[in-house]
């Protein structure tokens, strides 16, 4: 169930980081709210999550996933460049994220 609880919150977090690119600056409401309530939902779920879950793996993989699905969705649907770099440091997260899992995260 951590895991479920934690695919929800990093949903939410990709979902709330999107809307605030397309907040302007907070500057539209409709985007600016999204953005609110999808942090505060994002954040409920985490907390959830570390009932079961150690915090440094939780954290790791929230913010690890988070910030690869972030990267690629900017590259995909916001015309963002893919550099050699930013491949490479998305494998990176990737292969951290692996190795807290079979390192002892269940």
């Amino acid at each position: 169930m951590g895991y479920l609880l934690l695919a929800g919150a990093i949903a939410a977090e990709v979902a709330g980081t999107t809307a605030m690119k397309y907040s302007e600056g907070f500057s539209r409401l409709g985007p600016s709210l999204l953005t609110a309530v999808a942090y505060v939902l994002s954040f409920t779920l985490l907390a959830q999550t570390l009932k079961t879950l150690a915090v440094g793996t939780a954290y790791a993989i929230w913010a690890g996933v988070g910030t690869a699905a972030i990267a690629a969705i900017g590259v995909t649907f916001m015309g963002e460049g893919m550099t050699a770099a930013k491949a490479a440091g998305i494998a990176l997260i990737i292969v951290g994220v692996v190795v807290l899992n079979l390192g002892g995260a269940h």
